[in-house]
């Protein structure tokens, strides 16, 4: 009887003040380590996201933002270079196809020079322009599909090279929204003779 009045006594024990102290010592240690421990990982967290908000303030820092597409390149008759937004983008004009100067496959083509001198004057660097897509955004070599309408005017670009015999017609399904207009155009450049048809009796002709 007396060794279970003792083992009651033993478990009901009411700790000691030191006890009781040390307990509360214990308990503050875990919650100060844990609120260094948040707060290291908030801290972490916050240079982390500064780090990479100063990294893309400074990459587009010298990059113009252009809110509409606008033109910053010409490459020839028939593709240029816009910038959407921060990104530099290559346009093919659809449905069209200008005289060679730049693919390293073939030679210069005989009016490829004044067909990418006429690009430039219809597209000076900084023109805004609007991008009509047909059912193929891209091509195999990633460049936008468009037909490029110049947004001041509204002047049809593709449809002016064509007219104005700097360019053939390429019609390629399923992109053939413009076909019937761009043929058309091309039949009267022909005839007149204008351009390429006048100077080089029709496309695809080495440059003299």
């Amino acid at each position: 009887m007396a060794t279970t009045d003792r083992t009651a006594h033993a478990v009901h024990r009411i700790p000691s003040k030191l006890e009781r102290s040390n307990a509360r010592q214990r308990r503050s240690a875990g919650l100060i380590a844990l609120i260094g421990g948040l707060g290291a990982l908030l801290f972490i967290g916050s240079m982390t996201l500064f780090v990479f908000v100063l990294t893309n303030l400074a990459h587009h820092g010298s990059t113009p933002y252009a809110a509409e597409p606008t033109v910053i390149n010409i490459v020839d008759g028939d593709t240029i270079d816009v910038r959407i937004g921060y990104k530099r983008q290559r346009v093919r004009l659809l449905g069209i196809d200008t005289p060679e100067t730049k693919d390293p496959r073939k030679p210069v083509q005989c009016f490829g020079h004044e067909a990418s001198e006429h690009t430039a004057q219809l597209l000076p660097r900084g023109t805004i322009v609007r991008l009509e897509h047909d059912i193929e955004e891209h091509d195999i070599y990633n460049r936008l599909l468009a037909y490029v309408w110049r947004s001041s005017d509204g002047l049809f670009v593709n449809l002016d090279l064509v007219t104005q015999g700097y360019a053939n017609v390429l019609s390629i399904a399923p992109n053939t929204a413009h076909a019937d207009e761009l043929r058309a155009a091309m039949t009267t450049a022909k005839t007149a003779p204008r351009g390429l048809w006048a100077t080089c009796g029709g496309p695809g002709k080495p440059a003299s």
